[in-house]
């Protein structure tokens, strides 16, 4: 559960080990507590903080200055945790780690369909809160040259064209097609890392945050997915092919739709 982590220490250099340099959080939660003990916790462990109760606020401190991550709170007053979400996703990719008193697994998935990077149900251990968001600022820091992937935007590819901006994906017919949070983010990892061959780890982890148990197909079938949504004949698939023993490819040019 939530512990009381004590005293105030500032900042400690120490932690220069495993964070890069000090980052900066910002807790978004309605309780005056959690917000008081969070900052004094993850600042006592090297990182900034700045803590805000509402929707408003977060936009207000969000135009004033940069962070790194945002921990949101899914009950709040005004907009929830999850309408901001949402609307952070439309203008930023700033990663997202949810916080909720509610245990039902609907709002985890739908949290993370919202674009939230990672979901943690209330009561909760500060250390555990702290681990997560070092495991989220590492993967979103961890890829290799090779897998930078190209700016947002609209970006066109094989007559589509996927609109990261209002997470969109319009067809060769000009008509926006519906496509699901999960598929979103996979499609969004293809087009930004195109002609790239990318592994079911690398897959899971650049738009799921989540490693690939051994027995894990789960790519497997959204990928077959996929490539129904997009047209691509899953006997002989043209647009996302498999490379045995390796993974998938997004086999098209991709490039800035006006």
């Amino acid at each position: 559960m939530l512990a009381r982590p004590g005293p105030h220490y500032g900042s400690m250099p120490d932690m220069a080990t495993t964070i890069e340099r000090s980052d900066h959080i910002l807790i978004v939660d309605d309780d005056a507590e959690i917000r008081l003990l969070l900052t004094r916790y993850l600042e006592k462990n090297g990182l900034r903080a700045t803590a805000v109760g509402d929707g408003r606020a977060m936009w207000r401190v969000l135009a004033d200055g940069a962070f790194d991550l945002i921990v949101l709170d899914l009950m709040l007053p005004g907009d929830d945790g999850l309408t901001l979400c949402r609307q952070l996703r439309a203008k930023s990719e700033i990663p997202v780690l949810m916080l909720t008193a509610r245990g039902d697994e609907t709002d985890r998935i739908v949290g993370l369909e919202m674009g939230a990077d990672d979901y943690l149900p209330k009561p909760f251990n500060p250390r555990e809160l702290l681990a997560r968001i070092k495991v989220i600022l590492r993967r979103t820091r961890s890829l290799p040259p090779n897998l930078q992937p190209v700016e947002d935007g609209r970006l066109r590819f094989a007559g589509w064209v996927l609109d990261t901006a209002r997470r969109q994906l319009i067809s060769p017919a000009g008509e926006v097609t519906p496509i699901g949070g999960v598929e979103y983010k996979l499609l969004h990892v293809f087009v930004t890392h195109p002609n790239r061959v990318l592994s079911r780890d690398q897959l899971l982890d650049l738009s799921q945050g989540r490693e690939a148990d051994p027995l894990d197909r789960s790519i497997d079938v959204q990928v077959s997915r996929l490539r129904q949504r997009l047209g691509d004949d899953p006997r002989d698939p043209a647009l996302i092919k498999t490379v045995r023993g390796e993974g998938y490819v997004l086999s098209a040019s991709v490039e800035a739709a006006g």
